[in-house]
């Protein structure tokens, strides 16, 4: 089995630069790949101790920047080395100050996984939520790599758990510890013959929390605010945003509305200008005198979300209208900021765990959204209260990097 699948993935491996051509991400995937031996082959000259830190994207990233930070303190003599298997990740966080090394994760096939461990030869290795790549997997295994997965998320869909799964139930035998976010998690693991877990939470609530205390708010986010009440409508997609210039459209002064999109490619932008009745500014063009004049400020950069949450009396978090979902939720709520969300969010714990506790609320139609925003703009009661839910459910759940650091104390 491992023999066929690694043919797969050389078969991939082979296909991609053809494909890539009309894409830039595949571009990025692929280029980015090109030199990785190389830089690896020359940041191992000195042969320092290693320890690989693997993630998908930037949302993992995040998650583990504070096992990072931690273990950067707990190891200081030895060199953190972070992979990325998405351009999105990479291309974004390859500047990081975190990590010594930063690369792309070369394709899952066997010469390639026994090429890159061979080279980086890691005394630890963190894989974090998820990413199990047989191939890697089986060596460090081979290896006898101390690797642990970090806020892992485990469903009953997943193949691990089907009868055809035997092949990624093995693979899994190469982990030494599994930190999961869930009691639901430890179960299914247990359910497979696993007994080396530890439900240590989400670090992401680490992550949150830390931002949180060093949040700035820059000049031109108050010039634009002034006294009026702020809705800052983050992460959004186009679905969101028509939603939302209809309600903007209509709504009486003393509100202001500020667009962080998720997508900030000119089109969707020219789009929601498109659809605006009311003076707006853009992040990109603007003026800081004219900005008390506007009822819209559309941020089209990268890079402000959280202190803009800080900043906000009521946050939109968007996605929930589409697939794959929602955003990231935490972000807003740490700051007792009350959060309304789309209906596609079951698929996030804490953000089901949220909605269930009031410290969220979910729309599943325009006029359920308009009911909702009205009601939070209009009842500061009833906003204060859904805010402190939300701060006081972030608050609670943290300690997650803590549990991985008093185990890896103790090894």
């Amino acid at each position: 089995m491992y023999t066929l699948y690694s043919l797969l993935v050389r078969l991939v491996e082979l296909v991609l630069p053809l494909v890539a051509r009309n894409s830039v991400k595949l571009q990025q995937f692929v280029s980015g790949r090109a030199t990785v031996f190389a830089q690896l082959s020359d940041f191992m000259r000195s042969e320092p101790q290693t320890i690989w830190f693997h993630t998908a994207s930037l949302g993992e990233y995040e998650q583990g920047l504070p096992i990072m930070e931690e273990v950067k303190k707990q190891y200081p003599k030895h060199k953190i080395v972070l992979t990325f298997f998405s351009p999105s990740g990479y291309e974004i966080r390859k500047n990081n100050k975190i990590a010594d090394l930063t690369l792309y994760l070369p394709l899952d096939t066997a010469a390639n996984a026994r090429k890159f461990l061979n080279l980086l030869n890691p005394e630890l290795v963190f894989f974090v939520k998820y990413e199990y790549w047989p191939n890697y997997l089986q060596e460090m295994k081979r290896n006898n790599t101390k690797l642990f997965l970090v806020s892992g998320v485990f469903r009953s869909n997943q193949i691990f758990f089907k009868w055809y799964g035997g092949f990624y139930r093995k693979a899994l035998t190469a982990f030494s510890h599994f930190f999961v976010q869930n009691a639901t998690g430890a179960e299914l693991l247990r359910g497979i013959g696993f007994q080396n877990i530890t439900v240590s939470g989400d670090t992401r609530f680490d992550r949150v929390v830390a931002i949180a205390a060093n949040v700035k708010t820059p000049e031109w986010l108050t010039n634009f605010k002034g006294s009026d009440n702020l809705i800052v409508i983050g992460s959004s997609w186009p679905k969101d945003e028509q939603l939302w210039a209809n309600y903007i459209n209509g709504s009486a002064a003393g509100t202001k509305f500020l667009f962080a999109p998720h997508n900030i490619k000119s089109e969707q932008i020219t789009e929601l200008q498109r659809q605006l009745r009311v003076p707006f500014s853009t992040f990109s063009t603007m003026k800081l005198e004219e900005l008390p004049a506007a009822r819209v400020l559309i941020v089209d950069a990268i890079g402000f979300l959280t202190s803009l949450y800080a900043a906000a009396d009521i946050a939109y978090v968007g996605g929930g209208f589409g697939n794959p979902g929602i955003h990231n939720v935490l972000e807003p709520a740490i700051f007792g900021t009350p959060v309304v969300i789309g209906p596609n969010y079951n698929h996030f714990a804490e953000a089901t765990a949220l909605v269930k506790n009031g410290g969220v609320l979910s729309v599943d139609s325009e006029a359920a959204f308009r009911e909702k925003i009205d009601l939070l703009l209009n009842e500061p009661d009833v906003a204060a209260e859904v805010g402190h839910i939300a701060q006081t459910f972030v608050q609670m759940n943290t300690g997650a990097t803590a549990s991985v650091m008093k185990y890896l104390g103790n090894l």
